[in-house]
């Protein structure tokens, strides 16, 4: 992911109270700050990484309007950044939010693990949401040692090794598409008997040279030394046990939302998702939610640009109609 130049780490204003402040520097969270700050309103960015959200760790996405032959994702989000700084967005990157409340004077606080807090008339929250981990035996122990959920992040690392991909849906698949261009083979791990990806991707992908599936199976372990080398994978049908010898480990089965900081505080669905309205209301007044963390919302850059959009209109409205 890009890293936009911000100065180094900002102090909060103890006295400074933001019209807005956004949770999240994804697709949705940068168009809000776009529509917000263009209207005029004091915006503030918060992101606990690099701007950019998943998008931004997408090797190229073909289905965003516009761009006919493919974008790749940082470059896009790098343009949705620095249009919302045009219009005088302020964006702090790697300032965790661990806490929103709302103070006497009807004011939400928002509290980082930095120690800063920041203070907002209204806010947005637009966090997104993170990679599932499996659970298994070696995952957590060689994270970083061979275990990823990033193929743009680390696909150049297995230039010529074999490598395994677990989950062949539209995620799994659209990475794999970056692995091919280095690794000697990639052997898919799928726990359904056939892949729920767009078709294009698995006319793409799956018959390349390079690729062998297993459907119907289920990783159950991770093994190594130091680093990876090979994967254990059960089949779901005969329960027979197969070691896969690889150098990497690309897991992509499924997301979850990046909630836990607003859990009691506005109200999630049984997955942990945050209930909106189609204004992007949530159940407590000024406060929106946009983007892959709303609850029902397709995990789609464009669906994540129309939410922020109508979650900055919702903004404007509130502010309007309490006289700012």
């Amino acid at each position: 992911m890009f890293q936009l130049n911000i100065g180094g780490k900002a102090e909060a204003d103890a006295d400074k109270v933001y019209d807005l402040v956004v949770v999240g520097a994804g697709a949705a969270g940068l168009t809000a700050a776009i529509y917000a700050s263009r209207d005029g309103w004091e915006t503030l960015v918060l992101e606990k990484e690099a701007s950019g959200g998943l998008a931004a760790t997408t090797h190229l996405i073909e289905n965003y309007p516009g761009f006919p032959e493919g974008i790749d994702g940082s470059e896009l989000m790098e343009r949705f950044a620095k249009q919302a700084k045009r219009f005088g967005a302020k964006l702090i990157e790697f300032e965790e939010v661990t806490s929103l409340s709302k103070n006497a004077d009807g004011i939400f606080e928002i509290a980082t693990q930095e120690g800063n807090t920041y203070k907002g008339r209204t806010v947005i929250l637009a966090t997104g949401s993170q990679p599932k981990h499996l659970g298994i035996p070696g995952e957590e122990e060689f994270a970083n040692k061979g275990v990823s959920y990033c193929a743009t992040c680390d696909g150049p690392l297995y230039k010529d090794q074999d490598v395994v991909v677990i989950g062949c849906g539209n995620s799994g698949l659209q990475e794999a598409q970056i692995l091919l261009e280095y690794a000697k083979s990639v052997t898919f791990v799928e726990f359904l008997p056939y892949s729920i990806a767009e078709k294009v991707l698995q006319d793409r992908v799956m018959n390349h040279p390079k690729v062998k599936c297993y459907f119907s199976h289920m990783a159950v372990e991770i093994k190594g030394d130091e680093f990876v080398e090979s994967v254990v994978i059960k089949d779901r049908e005969t329960g027979e046990l197969k070691e896969i010898p690889a150098k990497g480990v690309f897991i992509y089965v499924g997301y979850q939302p990046y909630t836990e900081f607003v859990k009691g505080f506005v109200e999630l669905d049984e997955r942990g998702y945050i209930i909106t309205d189609e204004k992007m209301h949530t159940n407590v007044e000024g406060v929106y939610a946009a983007g892959d963390v709303r609850s029902g919302n397709l995990a789609q850059v464009a669906v994540a640009v129309g939410d922020g959009a109508k979650a900055a209109i919702a903004v404007r409205e509130y502010l309007q109609e309490h006289g700012k």
